[in-house]
């Protein structure tokens, strides 16, 4: 199930943001950091087969402009994120959801800088993710379904509004500790009125359970119990399940 949201939307009218997920131990942070080193897997694009296309990390931006702003990149190390730094030891995020309201997102990068609205192309909402935050909190309703936060996926043919934002280096861990669940990909967003940006930003994007257990968690049962089994989730990656409703208005 998808939805549709305005594109006229007053970030400052925005309820009070969630707030991230609490900071994890130390040794659960050394096994997701270190589940960040799999061996490399081909680059994917959202695009169907015959008109796949790849490029390197590091492209030129000039190269990038030339090439079609649906191609992606996955960032499967540190080393991939890094490499998208600017001289300035900064790096651009695509924000959705939460992220629209640059209260929430300051609420984990206090001192990002840029923030505005960007379009992207080749994907779509989506709510098919189950986030633990929601029964910590106690705002979940799994007996109706009320479980979901917001996600995107590749869909050739659509787009939908962005936030665009620079985070300095030294916030990629929180990053990736805030988007723990998700695909992380590289790609090329748009302002508003069709002008590619000049840098690649990176956006969370659907993932899937398989890899999530067997790169993130390292195939391990006890990581997985607590990030999810705990909150009695042993699916996070679902088709059939509803917004979180406080989450929603946001």
């Amino acid at each position: 199930m998808t939805f549709s949201f305005p594109l006229l939307i007053s970030l400052s009218s925005l309820p009070t943001p969630i707030a991230p997920i609490p900071l994890l131990s130390p040794p659960l942070l050394k096994t997701l950091a270190n589940s960040l080193n799999p061996s490399p897997i081909p680059l994917r694009s959202s695009l169907s087969s015959h008109r796949r296309r790849r490029f390197p990390i590091a492209m030129a931006s000039s190269d990038v402009r030339s090439s079609s702003a649906y191609l992606t990149t996955e960032l499967i190390t540190e080393a991939d994120f890094e490499k998208l730094l600017y001289p300035d030891s900064r790096i651009s995020i695509c924000g959705f959801g939460s992220l629209l309201s640059e209260r929430s997102a300051r609420s984990t990068f206090p001192e990002l800088k840029n923030f505005r609205i960007a379009r992207l192309n080749g994907f779509r909402r989506v709510f098919a993710h189950v986030a633990p935050i929601f029964f910590e909190r106690g705002i979940a309703k799994p007996e109706t379904k009320e479980i979901s936060s917001l996600s995107v996926e590749p869909c050739e043919g659509e787009s939908l509004i962005v936030t665009v934002f620079e985070i300095q280096k030294s916030d990629i861990p929180a990053f990736l500790e805030r988007e723990l669940e998700f695909r992380f990909l590289a790609l090329l967003p748009e302002t508003l009125d069709g002008t590619p940006f000049d840098n690649l930003a990176v956006l969370c994007a659907r993932y899937s359970d398989e890899e999530f257990f067997r790169i993130r968690c390292k195939g391990d049962r006890d990581v997985y119990f607590q990030l999810y089994g705990r909150y009695s989730i042993d699916k996070i990656w679902r088709d059939d399940i509803f917004p979180c409703r406080a989450y929603l208005r946001h």
